[in-house]
């Protein structure tokens, strides 16, 4: 329910589509490229690496591991229960991606 807020507002942008992101898992794409997903109850975006690897410092959350063992450097991985904004972590995501 979380994710389904925050998709909202990003899906008023016209850049911005909404479906899947890594297999089945709902998720946020723009020009085309995944920004922000869902995952087992996660929000999983992709930020610059030194960004991820301070939200793993902070506690806040961890390094995305898409189930094969292999942390992946430039996404993270944030719990609900977290205390980062999500809403905040999904516009950097958007910004991050948009400007490849």
């Amino acid at each position: 329910q979380r994710f389904e807020q925050v998709s909202g507002q990003f899906l008023a942008e016209t850049e911005v589509t909404q479906g899947t992101g890594f297999g089945t898992a709902p998720g946020l794409r723009t020009s085309g490229k995944i920004f922000a997903m869902l995952v087992n109850g996660e929000l999983v975006v992709k930020l610059p690496k030194d960004r991820v690897e301070g939200i793993v410092a902070a506690g806040a959350g961890a390094q995305f591991d898409p189930g094969h063992g292999r942390l992946m450097k430039e996404w993270a991985a944030v719990p609900v229960d977290s205390t980062e904004d999500w809403e905040g972590l999904v516009e950097e995501a958007f910004r991050f991606v948009g400007a490849r």
